[in-house]
């Protein structure tokens, strides 16, 4: 598999992609994506074929990655990147969660899956430019309950990072709270073949 060990060094390419756009403590990609690759085809797998226990895998591989690095100890709590009601629905879960459940086995800190929620469905990023994601993205989160996460330092967890505009979306909602402070874990950080 090809890991990036993005998470033992500051200044990284996941973390470069938030600079200027807001404010992150440390960003990770476990994997690095390239089309039709074994991580495309396990990814696949995931999201579409109901094979949950690969996000679970993955998750634990990162998770192990992470708390090793010392970088996301700090970390209290894991927030995955929510899908829109309808598509968790007939995905049957979330493979954010999924990741988030591996990552939190080797963190030791709990996953709180409804802490944010996706209130309007977004067409698919995977065709768009980066200024179109970060305009897909505008007002698609709200946060559920404040106080819940208020103080704390949160790991956002998703399985796929291209431009980020969908964690920076995630991200800045979060930072509204008093006193939050961000981290970010990806699975794999899409890159060109």
């Amino acid at each position: 598999m090809p890991v990036t060990r993005f998470e033992d060094f500051p200044a990284n390419p996941i973390e470069k992609i938030f600079w200027g756009r807001t404010e992150i403590n440390a960003a990770s990609a476990h994997l690095y994506f390239t089309t039709g690759s074994a991580i495309q085809h396990s990814l696949h797998l995931l999201k579409y074929k109901g094979r949950k226990e690969i996000g679970i895998y993955f998750g634990r591989k990162m998770g192990a990655a992470l708390k090793q690095s010392g970088r996301f100890n700090q970390c209290e709590i894991i927030i995955p990147i929510p899908l829109f009601i309808t598509r968790e629905n007939k995905r049957g879960y979330n493979q954010a969660a999924m990741i988030a459940e591996g990552i939190s086995f080797f963190l030791e800190i709990p996953v709180e899956c409804n802490a944010i929620i996706r209130v309007k469905e977004t067409e698919t990023q995977t065709h768009k430019s980066r200024v179109q994601r970060w305009k897909n993205m505008e007002e698609k989160f709200k946060i559920r309950d404040p106080d819940k996460i208020s103080g704390k330092h949160i790991l956002l967890v998703d399985d796929v990072i291209t431009t980020g505009a969908t964690l920076e979306a995630c991200a800045r909602i979060l930072l509204g709270i008093p006193g939050t402070r961000i981290s970010i874990a990806c699975l794999a950080h899409t890159v060109s073949a």
